[in-house]
Protein backbone atom coordinates (compact mmCIF):
# COMPACT_ATOMS: atom_id res chain seq x y z
CA UNK A 1 0.00 0.00 0.00
CA UNK A 2 1.79 3.11 -1.28
CA UNK A 3 1.69 6.20 0.95
CA UNK A 4 0.36 4.47 4.06
CA UNK A 5 2.23 5.30 7.25
CA UNK A 6 4.43 2.54 8.65
CA UNK A 7 4.70 2.04 12.43
CA UNK A 8 8.34 1.14 13.10
CA UNK A 9 9.90 2.57 16.27
CA UNK A 10 12.31 5.44 15.68
CA UNK A 11 14.18 5.39 19.04
CA UNK A 12 14.73 9.15 18.70
CA UNK A 13 14.45 9.98 22.42
CA UNK A 14 16.87 7.19 23.31
CA UNK A 15 19.24 8.43 20.59
CA UNK A 16 19.20 11.96 21.96
CA UNK A 17 19.80 10.69 25.50
CA UNK A 18 22.76 8.60 24.32
CA UNK A 19 24.22 11.55 22.45
CA UNK A 20 24.41 13.65 25.60
CA UNK A 21 24.96 10.99 28.28
CA UNK A 22 26.73 7.94 26.88
CA UNK A 23 28.65 8.07 23.63
CA UNK A 24 28.43 11.18 21.45
CA UNK A 25 29.52 9.72 18.08
CA UNK A 26 27.22 6.70 18.26
CA UNK A 27 24.40 8.88 19.57
CA UNK A 28 24.66 11.20 16.58
CA UNK A 29 24.65 8.24 14.19
CA UNK A 30 21.61 6.83 16.02
CA UNK A 31 19.80 10.18 15.65
CA UNK A 32 20.46 10.09 11.90
CA UNK A 33 19.03 6.57 11.58
CA UNK A 34 16.10 7.50 13.84
CA UNK A 35 15.24 10.36 11.51
CA UNK A 36 15.58 8.06 8.50
CA UNK A 37 13.18 5.61 10.13
CA UNK A 38 10.70 8.42 10.81
CA UNK A 39 10.90 9.63 7.22
CA UNK A 40 10.45 6.10 5.88
CA UNK A 41 7.47 5.65 8.23
CA UNK A 42 5.90 8.81 6.86
CA UNK A 43 6.44 7.69 3.28
CA UNK A 44 5.06 4.23 3.97
CA UNK A 45 8.35 2.49 3.15
CA UNK A 46 8.14 -0.29 5.73
CA UNK A 47 11.32 -2.06 4.62
CA UNK A 48 13.52 1.02 4.87
CA UNK A 49 11.80 2.00 8.14
CA UNK A 50 12.54 -1.44 9.63
CA UNK A 51 16.18 -1.35 8.55
CA UNK A 52 16.74 2.17 9.86
CA UNK A 53 14.91 1.40 13.09
CA UNK A 54 17.01 -1.72 13.67
CA UNK A 55 20.23 0.19 12.98
CA UNK A 56 19.21 2.99 15.36
CA UNK A 57 18.40 0.41 18.05
CA UNK A 58 21.73 -1.36 17.62
CA UNK A 59 23.67 1.91 17.71
CA UNK A 60 21.83 2.89 20.90
CA UNK A 61 22.63 -0.44 22.53
CA UNK A 62 26.29 -0.05 21.59
CA UNK A 63 26.33 3.53 22.95
CA UNK A 64 24.90 2.40 26.30
CA UNK A 65 27.40 -0.46 26.58
CA UNK A 66 30.34 1.82 25.75
CA UNK A 67 29.03 4.44 28.18
CA UNK A 68 28.77 1.87 30.99
CA UNK A 69 32.24 0.51 30.26
CA UNK A 70 33.72 4.02 30.33
CA UNK A 71 31.92 4.79 33.58
CA UNK A 72 33.28 1.61 35.17
CA UNK A 73 36.80 2.46 34.00
CA UNK A 74 36.53 5.96 35.47
CA UNK A 75 35.20 4.68 38.80
CA UNK A 76 37.89 1.99 39.05
CA UNK A 77 40.65 4.45 38.17
CA UNK A 78 39.57 6.71 41.04
CA UNK A 79 39.36 3.82 43.50
CA UNK A 80 42.79 2.36 42.73
CA UNK A 81 45.34 3.82 45.14
CA UNK A 82 48.14 5.80 43.56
Amino acid sequence: MEGARSNEKTYLVWSIFNTFCCCFPLGVAAIIYSCRADTANSLGDGTKARESSRTARNLNIAAVVIGIICLIIIIVSYMVPK
